[in-house]
């Protein structure tokens, strides 16, 4: 692995947008180049260290998941080497951590599948007994699986700002609904594909996010991360307790620490201690051979 990049910094190309983990430039009218960082994030703030490997790792991941859903829905890839669009002393920063995809318009929604009771759909099911206006059985505990995987849609927030959980009526009104409901069912689809296969693997797929953009015929494709520990709850099978919240291979690790600091979760961050870094690099690389071998 390469060392750690906190920010990329290409000046042969156009940047359009730092996000809390990538940073994305214009290639020409039809690509751009999308550099995963060693950035995290953690409840909405980007951590001042950066985790090493981490952009590889997502990189890696995702590409897998492209590869493997594809004959679901299209995806963003190009299929260009990201070394070709940059210049020679550049390619140290894009090897491994950068794809050249399409230039879509992407939807303004995030598209999240629940197959398990967590997170923040938990905390609603005991205040409200529903998950984003879906009525649910009483009774569950948490982590429990759900007795279908649920499509809750959440609005895209800006860059410090909060995701907003949504219905997929006030969805149908932002998209239209045939297009609401190819996004909904596309969703629901990769999921349980991705979600079967990973069970082989011994890993549980809590619940995921994607992204979609359609472009000029307004075909749909499947953008930005696919199924990473980043925008997904993967838990380790052998380690599973209906009832409590299993350990995860994600930024969890991390979030744990920062619970335990007297911080207000506003910027600016605190420092990770060197073994909070390691222990989830660890748990990053651990998600991509356990996904991919």
């Amino acid at each position: 692995m390469s060392q750690p990049l906190y920010q990329s910094d290409i000046k042969s190309l156009k940047l359009l947008n730092r996000g809390k983990v990538r940073d994305i430039y214009e290639v020409d009218a039809q690509r751009l180049l999308i550099v995963t960082t060693d950035r995290l994030s953690a409840f909405d703030v980007v951590m001042q260290d950066p985790i090493p490997s981490k952009g590889e790792v997502l990189t890696a991941v995702s590409n897998f998941w492209f590869e493997k859903l594809q004959h679901i829905l299209p995806n963003q890839l190009t299929g260009n080497a990201p070394e070709s669009v940059v210049k020679p002393a550049e390619a140290a920063q894009v090897t491994g951590r950068a794809l050249v995809v399409k230039k879509l318009k992407p939807l303004p929604i995030e598209a999240i599948v629940r197959g398990y009771l967590a997170g923040s759909g938990w905390k609603e099911y005991q205040r409200d007994g529903n998950v984003c206006g879906i009525p649910l059985p009483a009774g569950l505990r948490e982590a429990d699986k759900l007795p279908q995987a649920l499509f809750t849609p959440s609005t895209k927030a800006d860059l410090g700002q909060h995701d907003e959980n949504i219905s997929f009526a006030r969805t149908v009104e932002m998209i239209g609904k045939p297009l609401a409901e190819q996004v909904r069912d596309a969703a629901i689809a990769l999921y349980r594909t991705a979600a079967d296969y990973a069970a082989t693997k011994g890993i549980i797929i809590a619940d995921t996010k994607f992204e979609f953009g359609q472009d000029e015929t307004g075909k749909l494709y499947l953008i930005d991360e696919a199924l990473t520990p980043d925008s997904s709850r993967f838990w380790p099978a052998d380690q599973y307790r209906p009832g409590s919240n299993p350990p995860s291979f994600d930024k969890q690790y991390v979030r744990d620490y920062l619970e335990s600091l007297q911080w207000n979760k506003k910027p600016p961050a605190p420092k990770l201690p060197p073994e909070v870094i390691a222990k989830t690099t660890e748990k990053y690389l651990e998600a991509l051979r356990r996904i991919t071998e």
